[in-house]
């Protein structure tokens, strides 16, 4: 049976992405001039500031830290900083709404929130989505559903994906296995930052692999069933890394607590590691911090360029792990009380 606790220690968040293109011009990758993409990023920019208020980025105008600190956010991609000449990005205020422009497709609008909530998550964007499509005329046939630069999004263009820590099924190398039966139900496992990339500190996305022919209800449903299979595979295997070794998994979170509470500098590799313990720790009840979201919230405050960021210039590699040892002494002592 799976608990509350099993549920905020193990999903971390919710995404849910819509592809859409724009009838009349050529997929971003075919645009003939930088003209023409300037014309959709207003087209978009016009439409969307009726519905909310948005921050425009231009990815040529923006500086190499804000535009990796967007992206260590999950509001934009790789392949948007990339596309320099092209791109640009929407992003709300409480940075939950963001809406890649030129990037793979003209628009990839995706709605972020805290937790399982994917129901939550598609009706915010869905109702966006509805709303620039009263004056924005998408490309769609009637068969093939929304016309995407690639066919794997073809339909629906709809991704829904969580966010999940699994610590017990990769202690137990048992992630290969989970994969392989993710794929079989026709979902995928990818890494923090989707396509390519890798598994940072027992963090895995799941989300759908088909769009054409499905409805929406179907892949939101079909995602939520499979995350919460995985939830309790999770549960049992924690059970089974303590019944194990007990002493040695109190010994890594602790130790671990102990490392990141009072280090004087620390590497983003090491301190993944050591967060990760002491997230588990936590789920345990081996480290004395109750809301685990905070840790999440460290993640994310720590990376590179956001510790850039907060410094507002591109600092040492010595004096970015100096800044972060002493960012994790003050949040974890904090999160502790």
């Amino acid at each position: 049976m799976i608990n509350n606790r099993d549920l905020e220690s193990t999903i971390v968040s919710t995404r849910v992405r819509l592809a859409r293109n724009i009838a009349g011009y050529p997929f971003p990758s075919k645009l003939k001039n930088t003209e023409q993409a300037k014309e959709i990023i207003r087209l978009v920019n016009t439409e969307a500031s009726r519905v909310g208020v948005f921050n425009l980025y231009f990815m040529d105008a923006v500086s190499d830290i804000v535009a990796r600190c967007l992206m260590e956010d999950h509001l934009i991609s790789a392949d948007l900083i990339a596309n320099k000449k092209y791109g640009a990005a929407l992003i709300d205020e409480e940075e939950k709404f963001s809406i890649m422009i030129n990037e793979e497709d003209h628009l990839r609008e995706q709605y972020l929130l805290r937790g399982f909530r994917l129901n939550r998550a598609y009706e915010k964007i869905s109702a966006m989505d509805d709303m620039l499509s009263k004056s924005i005329r998408f490309a769609y046939d009637k068969q093939l559903g929304y016309l995407t630069a690639c066919p794997t999004n073809l339909g629906t263009g709809l991704r829904a994906s969580v966010m999940l820590f699994l610590p017990g099924l990769t202690r137990l190398n048992k992630m290969n296995n989970l994969i392989h039966h993710i794929s079989r139900l026709g979902l995928t496992v990818r890494g923090v930052y989707g396509e390519g990339s890798v598994a940072e500190g027992y963090m895995y996305q799941i989300s759908n692999e088909v769009t054409l022919g499905v409805e929406e209800e179907t892949i939101l449903s079909e995602v939520e069933n499979a995350v919460l299979e995985v939830v309790g595979l999770e549960a049992r295997a924690r059970e089974q890394l303590v019944k194990n070794d007990l002493i040695g998994v109190k010994d890594d979170c602790r130790r671990s607590f102990g490392i990141l509470t009072n280090c004087e500098k620390v590497s983003f590799k090491e301190f993944l590691q050591l967060i990760s313990n002491v997230k588990l720790g936590a789920a345990l009840g081996y480290v004395p911090i109750g809301d685990i979201s905070k840790i999440d919230d460290l993640i994310v405050a720590v990376r590179p360029a956001n510790i850039n960021l907060f410094s507002d210039r591109e600092v040492s590699e010595l004096e970015q792990n100096v800044c972060r040892a002493a960012k994790c002494t003050s949040a974890l002592l904090e999160a502790a009380k």
